[in-house]
C-alpha cells in the first residue's frame, strides 16, 4: 500500500513540473513577441516609392479617332481596242511611273487600217492634182470655155480638197487606234494582281480590266470626328492646315505625319460625326491602301500647362487624386482635376503646382502622413520603366 501511494505522489510531481515548464515557456514567448512587435512599431521602415516632378510644359491637344487609308487615285486599266494580248510588261506589285508600258495588244489589224488610210489620202491627192490641172486649162481657154465648165471644175477641186481633209482625220483615228494597242500607266502607283494573261482576247466594252493601279504617293486617310468638335476644327483649320498623325491601331508605332485636307460638306445625322480627309506624302510607303490606323488631329497646344505622368493619378470614390511628397518625405493626398491626357501624361487644372513631387509607383502602401523612401525620380514614363527594369 505504501508503495502504490509513493508511485502516485511521484506521478503528481511529474505532472506539476510539466505544467510549470509549459507555463514558463508560454509566458516568456509572449513577452518576447510583444517586445519584438513594440520594437518594430518603434522603428517602422519608410515605404519605398518612385516619384516624378510636376512640370510646366506646352501640351498638345489631339482629337483621336480610327481611320482607313485610301489611295489618292485608283485606276482600273482597261483596253480601248479589241485584240489579243501579246505582251505583259509589268510585274504584280511593281511600282510604275506614269507612261510606263503595261500591256501590248496585237497591233497588226490596226497597222493595216492606218496604211489603208494613208494610201487613200495619197490617191485623193493625186486626183486633186489632176483636177487642178484641168481647172488651169479651162482658165487659159478664157472665152472658149463655158462658165458651167469652170464652175464644175472648181467644184471638183473643192470636193477633193475636202476628201483629203477627211483622209487626214481617218489617218489620225487609225493612228490613235494603233497607239491604243500599247497600254501605258495613266498614273504613277503600285500595280495589283494581274486580271488577264498573255493570249487572252480583250474587248473595249468588257468591264473586267487588265490590272488596277493605286497611287500611294501621296496617300490619304479618311477618319471621323464628333460633330461637336467641328467648330474647333474649323477655327483651327482656318489659320493653317492641321497636323495629323497616323499611328498603328495598337497605339505603339507612329507611321506618318500629314495635313488635314478636307472637311466633308455635311454631318452624318445617323452617327453625329463628320468625315475628314488627311493627306500624307508617304515617301517610305508606311501607309497602304485599305489599312486601318489610329489618327491624331492636333487641335491646339496648351501653353505652360501643369503636367504629371499618368501613373501618379489614382481613382477613388471621391474622384481623382495624387500623393505628393513634402520636404520631410511624408505623403500627402491631393484631389486633382484632369483636363487632357495623352502619351502617358495628363494636364492638371487644379490640385498640384509645378515643382512638387508626386508618387508614381507604390501608392497602394501609402496613406496620408506615411513616411516614404524615394528610390527613383523621373517625369518621363519611358525612363521610369527602363529604370525599374
Amino acid at each position: 500500500m505504501n508503495k502504490s501511494r509513493t508511485t502516485r505522489w511521484i506521478l503528481l510531481a511529474l505532472v506539476a513540473a510539466g505544467l510549470g515548464y509549459y507555463g514558463w515557456q508560454r509566458y516568456h514567448g509572449e513577452t518576447s513577441e510583444t517586445a519584438a512587435n513594440g520594437a518594430q512599431k518603434g522603428t517602422r521602415a519608410a515605404v519605398r516609392v518612385s516619384v516624378a516632378t510636376v512640370e510646366k510644359a506646352d501640351f498638345p491637344v489631339y482629337l483621336t479617332s480610327l481611320g482607313t487609308v485610301q489611295a489618292f487615285n485608283t485606276v482600273l486599266v482597261r483596253s480601248r481596242v479589241d485584240g489579243q494580248i501579246d505582251k505583259i510588261a509589268f510585274t504584280e506589285g511593281q511600282l510604275v511611273k506614269q507612261g510606263d508600258l503595261l500591256t501590248e495588244i496585237d497591233p497588226r489589224p490596226y497597222q493595216a487600217v492606218l496604211d489603208q488610210a494613208k494610201a487613200k489620202k495619197e490617191q485623193d491627192e493625186a486626183n486633186l492634182a489632176n483636177v487642178n490641172l484641168d481647172l488651169q486649162r479651162y482658165v487659159k481657154l478664157g472665152e472658149f470655155a463655158t462658165r458651167q465648165q469652170l464652175d464644175t471644175q472648181r467644184s471638183s477641186v473643192s470636193q477633193l480638197t475636202a476628201q483629203i481633209a477627211a483622209d487626214v482625220a481617218a489617218i489620225a483615228n487609225a493612228q490613235t487606234q494603233l497607239d491604243y494597242t500599247q497600254i501605258s500607266a495613266p498614273i504613277s502607283g503600285v500595280v495589283g494582281l494581274r486580271l488577264v494573261d498573255i493570249g487572252n482576247i480583250v474587248n473595249a466594252s468588257q468591264q473586267t480590266g487588265i490590272v488596277t493601279i493605286t497611287q500611294i504617293e501621296p496617300i490619304a486617310i479618311i477618319f471621323t470626328a464628333p460633330e461637336d468638335q467641328l467648330p474647333d476644327i474649323k477655327d483651327a483649320q482656318g489659320a493653317t492646315p492641321l497636323k495629323t498623325i497616323a499611328i498603328t491601331t495598337d497605339g505603339k508605332r507612329p507611321l506618318a505625319e500629314g495635313k488635314l485636307a478636307v472637311v466633308n460638306n455635311q454631318v452624318d445625322s445617323t452617327s453625329g460625326t463628320i468625315r475628314l480627309k488627311a493627306v500624307f506624302e508617304n515617301k517610305d510607303h508606311a501607309l497602304w491602301p485599305g489599312q486601318s490606323v489610329s489618327t491624331r488631329l492636333l487641335i491646339r497646344t496648351l501653353k505652360n500647362a501643369t503636367v504629371v505622368p499618368d501613373e501618379a493619378i489614382q481613382h477613388g470614390v471621391e474622384g481623382l487624386y495624387v500623393f505628393t511628397v513634402d520636404q520631410n518625405n511624408k505623403a500627402e493626398l491631393r484631389k486633382v482635376k484632369v483636363s487632357q491626357s495623352i502619351d502617358g501624361h495628363s494636364v492638371i487644372e487644379q490640385g498640384v503646382s509645378p515643382g512638387e513631387r508626386v508618387i508614381t509607383t507604390g501608392q497602394f502602401k501609402v496613406q496620408p502622413g506615411t513616411l516614404v523612401s524615394i528610390v527613383m525620380a523621373s517625369s518621363d514614363p519611358a525612363k521610369s520603366k527602363a529604370q525599374q527594369e
